[in-house]
């Protein structure tokens, strides 16, 4: 295992959604997660941009999503070179409060047969992604409590556990992220293998599902457009970004996410990597009690503030 470049673990999921109002409604409503940042796609300023996790939004407990409806993206497929499943990590002993919160709603929920000791259960969101939820006694983070949500430390989500890739032939994945990101293989199976830095704790691991015949996966609705990984500093991420390039990646040059700076690449199996740096966090423009609440924009689209809130989906 490579210590060159200390990935620390997960750092967020990005996912292409479908309607905004819907995308609130599941996972800021339904599962309670914090809306810490509520910002535009830098690519398309008419889109929002919108960040879960836990009360700070630290790195590994951050989910985000595009709302692309009315904007011509078709459906995705899900496939090999694609993350399959997001999972998100819950007490042990949660799941029967779940399965209960999700059914009342209507939505179809199935357990999913016990991995490397870790029982969950799976649905789909309004988007057609695929969410898992994972319970375990190994989460030491603290869980954002949201008002009035009926949802208690007993249940509330930790943060991401891990997500799930579909390779038809995990080799060259594992052989990267074990010589070069810090990961190790921590449990296998016949088609499964489990990856972690510094162990299985959740938010620190990524699995890869086996399937020598799955289709070719292709991004839009209802699929995760990438996974980042998170990195303490951006001397640390820039040394990567060099061995990356001597490996012969396509590496992209540094992008400024205001929360975040990022490099993206393709692993060798095709699903879209990030790594991202700690700093300087989600404050940086909002105070920590109001985080979500107001439209943040980076100072260049500050000037067609109105144009862009025009062109916004209109959301409660």
């Amino acid at each position: 295992m490579s210590t060159s470049h200390p990935v620390l673990g997960l750092h967020h999921v990005t996912a292409t959604a479908d309607a905004a109002q819907e995308d609130l409604d599941f996972f800021r409503d339904l599962l309670g997660l914090r809306l810490v940042k509520k910002t535009v796609n830098f690519d398309n300023h008419n889109v929002f941009h919108f960040y879960y996790g836990n009360e700070s939004g630290k790195p590994g407990t951050i989910w985000t999503t595009f709302p692309y409806r009315g904007w011509g993206v078709p459906v995705g497929a899900k496939g090999a070179g694609q993350i399959r499943t997001t999972a998100f990590s819950v007490p042990a002993g949660s799941l029967d409060f779940w399965r209960a919160r999700l059914t009342r709603t209507g939505v179809d929920v199935r357990d999913q047969p016990p991995r490397f000791g870790d029982e969950s259960i799976e649905c789909v969101d309004p988007s057609g992604l695929v969410i898992e939820l994972v319970a375990n006694d190994r989460d030491r983070r603290t869980a954002w409590l949201a008002p009035d949500s009926g949802i208690g430390p007993d249940a509330a989500i930790r943060g991401l556990f891990s997500v799930t890739m579909i390779h038809r032939n995990p080799e060259p994945t594992v052989d990267l992220m074990t010589s070069l990101l810090n990961f190790k293989v921590v449990h296998q199976s016949e088609r499964r293998i489990r990856l972690g830095v510094g162990g299985d704790e959740p938010g620190k691991t990524m699995e890869i599902a086996i399937d020598p015949a799955a289709p070719t996966g292709r991004n839009g609705l209802g699929t995760v457009h990438h996974v980042a990984m998170a990195i303490a500093e951006s001397s640390e991420q820039l040394r990567l970004r060099s061995d990356l390039l001597r490996r012969g990646l396509h590496v992209t040059d540094v992008r400024d996410r205001q929360y975040f700076q990022s490099i993206y690449f393709r692993e060798p199996g095709g699903v879209l990597f990030e790594v991202a740096t700690v700093q300087p966090g989600f404050a940086t423009d909002e105070a920590p009690d109001l985080l979500g609440q107001a439209l943040k924009l980076p100072p260049w689209e500050e000037p067609y503030r109105a144009e862009i809130e025009a062109g916004l989906a209109k959301i409660r």
